[in-house]
């Protein structure tokens, strides 16, 4: 992800997979999940949440900090972040 909004995904062998760019609206949402996440605050890895053994793995850099977590283990403020990146899958 760039700071104009564009976005390239990768697929599991780290080749290009898709790209595209969010929306002015999407990329302000995008945004403001990452300023309302505090990621200065949030544990280093997010854990608690309940095993989905085919789950993702989400890691996230922002502002010098980066934080991780399973699909299921992350705290709302992430689940927020989540939601405001492009699809992680083709649609």
């Amino acid at each position: 992800m760039k700071g104009d909004g564009s976005w390239s995904r990768l697929d599991g062998k780290a080749r290009p997979e898709g790209t595209g760019k969010l929306s002015e609206q999407e990329l302000a949402a995008l945004r403001t999940a990452l300023r309302e996440a505090d990621f200065a605050r949030l544990p280093k890895v997010a854990t608690g949440g309940p095993k989905i053994y085919d789950g993702f793995v989400y890691t996230f850099t922002h502002g010098g900090y980066e934080v991780a977590g399973e699909q299921g283990s992350l705290p709302p403020a992430l689940e927020r972040v989540a939601s405001a990146l492009p699809p992680f899958t083709e649609r």
